[in-house]
């Protein structure tokens, strides 16, 4: 992928987009200094180029009956692509699983898991760890508080 050439005008839209991505380009060309239309074709470049890989709402798991966050590193048995391959699909497939990190160190993944409640997290722990062969250890810590969650980027072109 061609990383695309930003000026900072893109990188205040991109500032504005990530922060409220439903700002309407009125809005943004009044900040930045440009028409809607402008702000618009900038967007949509910004989006074909693979800047935006995508629009979402962020939702809260408490209000919707997941109130526990737990972070799991896991070891794997053997460092083998087929391995590696196999665990990857296996936690792209599993919705409690929020965040999936391919990480160096004592652990190959780090894992930020959703549950309702201990129960819910031990029935991900047998289907994710315990039915699996390639998993030889993984530790778990359950999350106090939410302190910062977020997909923001910092933007240094701005």
């Amino acid at each position: 992928m061609h990383t695309p050439d930003l000026d900072s005008v893109d990188y205040a839209i991109l500032d504005r987009l990530q922060n409220d991505s439903r700002i309407i380009a009125e809005t943004i060309g009044s900040q930045v200094g440009l028409s809607a239309a402008a702000v618009q074709r900038r967007i949509k470049r910004l989006r074909q180029c693979g800047v935006i890989a995508r629009e979402v709402a962020v939702l809260d798991p408490k209000a919707l009956g997941l109130p526990m966050t737990f972070i799991v590193t896991v070891e794997m048995e053997r460092e083998r692509i087929e391995v590696i391959d196999a665990f990857r699909r296996q936690v792209l497939a599993d919705a409690a699983v929020q965040q999936c990190y391919y990480v160096t160190g004592a652990a190959d993944f780090v894992l930020v898991v959703n549950c309702r409640d201990m129960t819910d997290f031990e029935e991900f722990t047998r289907r994710m760890f315990f039915d699996n062969p390639n998993v030889r250890h993984f530790t778990t810590s359950v999350a106090m508080d939410r302190v910062k969650v977020g997909l923001t980027v910092p933007l240094n072109g701005t």
